[in-house]
């Protein structure tokens, strides 16, 4: 794990960042259903969804063409604006559904601008031999400082309304807007891709996912991630809640213990150095899908064992393939290939969340759990069976375009 004062302290500000973004995330929906029908709420929850996801393959080749550092810096900008722009809108004129639904949009819309840059530079930040470890530092900081945030948004909105949480935010985002500006600085700068049309430079992102296939089994396994634990996590702990008398308090109890194993998954990294890490992390995620099935059964001793097991498997996971995508893809496509890998996440939950819905109204939680659990299971243990995959390991030094990256930039300091 590295040393780096200004690479631990990049973890510090996504660290905050998330906290505000949790934070505002809360104080929508709350603000949402007080000021419209639990319908029309889910739609303004979910308002910046789809510009998102029209906008994310646009995102990924800017991340491609422009400099990350300050992409990330003027989207940071315009999201400040936006939420002082809110805050100023509900003192004017109140806390009204247009103004709820205008700040949904404007964030999807940055969003889709930001994430493919902001995925970019962890790889500028370290040598790929410490990518797992630093992902699953960064992981570990996202969730602590979500779980904060969360816990923080409903206290802000009850006390200073959606004006307050939109200024809370905005400060969070303009102490990023400050680290970026004065602090961060890439230390292994990425290829860029040539200048050519948004169109065409979106078509050669698919062109490459179509001629790289480590690449294209990375993006088609990563991309169906949360398709079958989100459902079953959303809806399928509810479900088994309502149907067994648990409560609410077990509902928020057991979504607990999916953010605590996750962190304690993505800190054993810190320690815990696999040889291959690719294998490893599908291994997890099989194991997340046996998981997966056994929270549609037994008691709530074993669900509650179920859903620790799929956050432990899912910190660990998500930091040891993230930091494997990361390493492995060619650095003037590194952004396309996150657009394209999160556009799967936001084109097909919706469908993947009404179908559990639909099997579990049919069959029972049980049947819905058991479905997707297995259907994951055996989804991640395809890449197993690929050679290119089994080869992957960020401790050869020499094997990704990661690696050759931070040999080049060696050179060119030598």
């Amino acid at each position: 794990m590295t040393r780096d004062p200004v690479a631990l302290g990049w973890l510090g500000i996504k660290a905050l960042s998330n906290a505000g973004d949790a934070l505002w995330t809360v104080a929508l929906a709350w603000t949402a259903v007080h000021v419209a029908s639990p319908a029309v709420a889910g739609l303004v929850v979910a308002a910046g969804t789809i510009p998102r996801a029209v906008v994310l393959l646009l995102g990924g080749v800017v991340a491609d063409r422009r400099e990350p550092r300050l992409v990330m810096l003027v989207v940071n900008v315009v999201r400040v604006a936006v939420l002082v722009a809110t805050a100023l809108w509900v003192v004017v004129a109140g806390t009204t559904l247009p103004v709820l639904v205008v700040a949904a949009v404007a964030f999807g819309l940055c969003d889709a601008l930001y994430e493919p840059s902001a995925a970019t530079i962890s790889r500028q930040l370290v040598p790929a031999e410490q990518l797992a470890a630093y992902t699953g530092a960064s992981q570990t900081a996202i969730r602590l400082g979500s779980m904060a945030g969360a816990a923080l948004g409903g206290v802000v909105v009850a006390a200073w309304g959606l004006g307050g949480s939109a200024v809370a935010n905005a400060v969070t985002f303009a102490v990023v807007v400050g680290y970026l500006a004065l602090v961060l600085r890439p230390r292994y700068p990425l290829p860029r891709a040539e200048a050519e049309p948004v169109l065409r430079g979106v078509a050669r992102g698919f062109g490459h996912l179509r001629d790289e296939p480590t690449t294209r089994t990375l993006v088609l396994a990563l991309s169906g991630l949360n398709l079958a634990v989100s459902p079953a996590l959303a809806l399928g702990v509810a479900l088994r809640a309502q149907d067994e008398g648990w409560g609410a308090g077990a509902v928020g109890g057991l979504q607990a213990l999916v953010a605590l194993g996750a962190a304690v998954g993505a800190l054993s990294l810190l320690r815990w150095r696999p040889a291959h890490e690719a294998v490893v992390g599908f291994w997890l995620l099989v194991l997340q899908g046996l998981a997966i099935v056994g929270i549609g059964y037994g008691s709530l001793a074993t669900t509650a064992i179920a859903v620790a097991v799929v956050g432990v498997s899912a910190g660990a996971a998500s930091s040891l393939l993230g930091a494997v995508f990361m390493a492995s893809i060619d650095g003037a496509y590194l952004g396309r290939m996150t657009s394209i890998l999160r556009l799967g996440d936001d084109v097909l939950m919706p469908a993947a969340m009404a179908g559990f819905g639909a099997l579990a109204a049919a069959y029972g939680v049980g049947l819905a759990c058991a479905a997707y659990g297995l259907a994951m299971a055996v989804l991640m243990s395809v890449p197993l069976s690929r050679p290119a995959i089994r080869r992957l390991s960020l401790s050869s030094g020499v094997d990704t375009p990661a690696a050759q990256d931070g040999q080049a930039a060696a050179t060119l300091e030598a």
